[in-house]
């Protein structure tokens, strides 16, 4: 469950515009400690996402070093991404409702 949460929470802060894997790190622990992730999750998590054609990514030359990769939602992402919102509405409704929040 909490893989799922997270790749939503990825693919959300992705679908606001074109962005660096070290910013996606530096947001997720602006939001707190329940969702502290490491590099070594965050790429392969990307990377899956790519090749299943959610996310894509283009070169950007770096003041800082060699070329960064900077990634941005497909159109099938954001498909992908209203289906994960609207699962997860449903998940916290019916969880709301059981524990009688």
């Amino acid at each position: 469950m909490k893989r799922g949460v997270l790749e939503m929470c990825i693919l959300s802060i992705i679908s606001e515009g074109e962005i660096y894997p070290s910013d996606i790190l530096d947001r997720l622990k602006k939001i707190g400690p329940e969702i502290l992730v490491k590099e070594g999750t965050l790429y392969p998590l990307l990377t899956r996402l790519k090749n299943a054609g959610m996310l894509q990514y283009t070169w950007r030359e770096s003041t800082q070093g060699p070329p960064r990769k900077y990634y941005s939602m497909t159109e099938e992402g954001k498909l992908f991404l209203n289906g994960l919102f609207q699962t997860w509405n449903q998940l916290v409704l019916a969880v709301n409702n059981t524990i009688k929040i």
